[in-house]
């Protein structure tokens, strides 16, 4: 279980995040949305520790989070393996070794440095490509890819990190219906389908309706909503997005996202 509890991070006199307290059970597939500036991104950054609390604690199967450093601190960020809106892969290398970068907490430094990777590593990347029907494109560089294609390549790249926990920054901003619903299709995989529990930022409503078994919904930086999609209704969503209540409601949301059908390869 991951328990966040009084949570907050200030930036000079502006609290960015304020007092967040919740309970995340194994398994859960969190949705956080909100408006932008809501506070959405630096409350994932901070239970990653890409940024630090200001106050309050991250407690993770037991174990306080917000004390680690050093080498438990490295542990911790491979643990809670980050996805961003804008991939963060390394554009010159090929897919295979991008993925394999997600092996780095479990090996010496000299092997990644040298590209010596043992075997069993390898084996993993590659089985982290084929969950998602991406293996065929590991030889080719990353920045020849579609900006779906790279968002699976991270995806796999955070699987390959056999992570405990996933937090999904915006994964779909910068990409069209069709690859939304890719992506989405690979987080919910990853999901159901290995049991690890995702925390997803996302600005679309019906997305997060679609495919999230609970929302938390924030505004000003504190959660003003807690619970399953059903319970949130229209006028809840237009009190939390405001005027953005119509722009965030309006995108339909896939059909069949609970089926898990893998993406084909083909898919731009």
């Amino acid at each position: 279980m991951l328990v966040i509890d009084g949570l907050t991070r200030r930036f000079g006199d502006k609290a960015a995040v304020s007092d967040v307290s919740l309970e995340i059970g194994h398994g859960a597939f969190v949705g956080v949305i909100g408006r932008s500036g809501a506070g959405k991104s630096t409350l994932l950054r901070m239970i990653n520790r890409l940024q630090e609390p200001s106050a309050g604690r991250i407690v993770f199967e037991g174990r306080d989070v917000t004390a680690l450093k050093g080498a438990a601190l490295r542990g911790w960020r491979s643990e809670a393996a980050m996805i961003f809106q804008q991939f963060n892969l390394v554009g010159r290398l090929d897919v295979l070794t991008n993925v394999l970068m997600g092996r780095l907490a479990a090996v010496p430094t000299w092997r990644a440095l040298t590209k010596s990777w043992r075997p069993e590593d390898r084996a993993i990347a590659l089985s982290a490509l084929e969950q998602f029907d991406i293996a065929p494109l590991a030889a080719q560089r990353a920045d020849s890819l579609s900006g779906g294609q790279q968002q699976r390549v991270a995806i796999a790249r955070a699987l390959a990190q056999e992570p405990g926990l996933i937090l999904a920054d915006e994964p779909i901003a910068s990409l069209d219906p069709r690859n939304t619903k890719v992506v989405m299709d690979a987080l919910l995989r990853i999901n159901r389908h290995f049991g690890i529990t995702v925390i997803c930022n996302l600005h679309s409503l019906d997305l997060a309706r679609t495919y999230c078994d609970r929302l938390v919904g924030m505004a000003a930086g504190r959660v003003v909503f807690d619970g399953a999609p059903a319970a949130l209704t229209d006028a809840v969503a237009s009190d939390l997005y405001g005027l953005e209540a119509g722009e965030v409601m309006d995108r339909a949301a896939p059909a069949d996202a609970g089926a898990l059908a893998l993406p084909e390869a083909a898919l731009a």
